[in-house]
């Protein structure tokens, strides 16, 4: 699977948030963990959905395309900072 160029650099809390949905956390325990409200950890995933261009369809579910695409980009960070 190939990852999609971001649109753009994450800003820190959206890869807090990324590293967070990939460890499977909901909103809520994103929210408590980060000390943010549900609704700006809502508007965060919304944004990392816009800067990874991914595409909402009935058999697609967003979140687990995010945590896809961010698990990717984390295991080519690491390579890459090695």
């Amino acid at each position: 699977m190939s990852i999609p160029i971001l649109t753009r650099e994450l800003t820190p809390f959206e890869h807090l948030v990324a590293k967070h949905l990939c460890e499977g956390l909901s909103n809520v325990a994103i929210a408590e963990a980060t000390s943010h409200t549900e609704k700006v950890v809502e508007n965060t995933v919304s944004r990392l959905v816009k800067a990874f261009a991914l595409r909402s369809a009935p058999d697609i579910n967003i979140r687990v395309r995010s945590e896809e695409h961010t698990s990717e980009l984390q295991s080519h960070h690491d390579h890459v900072c090695r």
